[in-house]
C-alpha cells in the first residue's frame, strides 16, 4: 500500500466531517506526509507538509499495522514507534475519530 493509498483510505475513513476540530500531520519520514486539516468542512486531507496543532513521527509500515489494528497505538507509543509533537490532546482525539 502506497502513501497515495492510505491517503484515499484516510479520506474515506472520515468521513466529510472529522469531529477533529485541529490539523494533524502524520510524519512518515522519506516516505512523505498525510495533512489531516479538521477545522474546515469538509474536512481536507492531503499530502502536504504544513503547520499542524499536532505532528506524529512514525514509520509508513507502522502507521499501516496500526490502521489495520496489528499495533496498537499505545504500544507503538511506548515502544518508540510513534513520537508526538504539539498537542498531546489532538493525538488522543485523533484515536477516537479514527477509531
Amino acid at each position: 500500500m502506497s502513501l497515495a493509498d492510505v491517503t484515499s483510505a484516510m479520506q474515506e475513513s472520515i468521513g466529510d466531517a472529522s469531529g477533529l476540530d485541529a490539523t494533524v500531520k502524520f510524519d512518515f519520514g522519506d516516505d512523505g506526509f498525510l495533512y489531516l486539516d479538521g477545522t474546515s468542512e469538509p474536512y481536507a486531507v492531503s499530502n502536504d507538509d504544513a503547520e499542524a496543532d499536532c505532528t506524529i513521527a512514525m514509520s509508513l509500515d507502522d502507521f499501516k499495522e496500526m490502521a489495520t489494528g496489528e499495533l496498537d497505538p499505545t504500544t507503538a507509543f511506548m515502544m518508540g514507534k510513534l513520537k508526538v509533537t504539539g498537542d498531546m490532546g489532538v493525538a488522543m482525539k485523533l484515536a477516537a475519530v479514527l477509531g
